[in-house]
């Protein structure tokens, strides 16, 4: 065999093994590398491609995601309620109202029958008047709403012709009507007379037999 095809033959050997090599590490791009196997800065940098092959696709290193939490609402100092929860006395929690606002038909039956009934007397007076229209309404013996009490003929002096006389809507006394219905309705203060379905001024004396629960003002209260 002559020098020439000696030397081409080891030359076509030694192409024929560096492609196989080449495809070797190709098909190895691939493939995942177990957890377990720990590269050197080397072996990273010769596992990178090469400038004419496709990169592979590198996905970011998860990050943590913090949403903020629910900031809970600030108490507002200048609402009725915070009034209402700060107040330490009936006459605080009046005054926390504020200016009289525009009521509905059944709000208003309240406020006015606090109002004529009781706006000369103190503002315990005035609330034990307001629950005592309430518990009828819900006592399921009278009425079922607070204007059906309050017109139901033969209960309330005050009832004219079916209906209310004019009320002083800029007075104090209204404001303080209001107040006490809305204070009533919402059972934010305890009435001396809670539970009473009756009442009627210390003048008369009607026997009625019922039980006694407190003596306000001008008047007495029963259930």
């Amino acid at each position: 065999m002559s020098f020439r095809l000696r030397a081409a033959i080891i030359a076509a050997f030694a192409l024929s093994a560096a492609a196989a090599v080449t495809a070797s590490d190709m098909s190895m791009a691939g493939e995942s590398i177990p957890s377990s196997v720990s590269l050197s800065r080397d072996d990273a940098l010769t596992m990178a491609p090469s400038a004419g092959s496709k990169p592979a696709v590198t996905f970011a290193a998860p990050r943590e995601i913090v949403q903020p939490l629910a900031t809970a609402p600030k108490a507002d100092h200048n609402s009725s309620t915070f009034s209402e929860m700060q107040a330490d006395s009936l006459a605080a929690l009046v005054d926390a109202h504020g200016a009289p606002e525009q009521l509905d038909g059944e709000m208003q039956c309240l406020a006015g029958a606090v109002y004529f009934e009781s706006k000369g007397e103190s503002l315990e007076g005035q609330l034990a008047v307001a629950r005592v229209i309430i518990n009828r309404a819900e006592s399921g013996r009278f009425a079922n709403s607070l204007c059906g009490v309050v017109y139901q003929p033969s209960q309330f002096s005050f009832v004219r012709g079916g209906g209310m006389p004019p009320i002083r809507t800029q007075s104090r006394s209204w404001r303080q009507a209001v107040a006490i219905a809305k204070i009533a309705m919402t059972d934010s203060w305890d009435s001396r007379a809670e539970g009473a379905l009756f009442f009627h001024a210390r003048r008369v004396s009607p026997g009625w037999g019922k039980a006694k629960l407190a003596m306000i003002d001008n008047h007495i209260f029963y259930r």
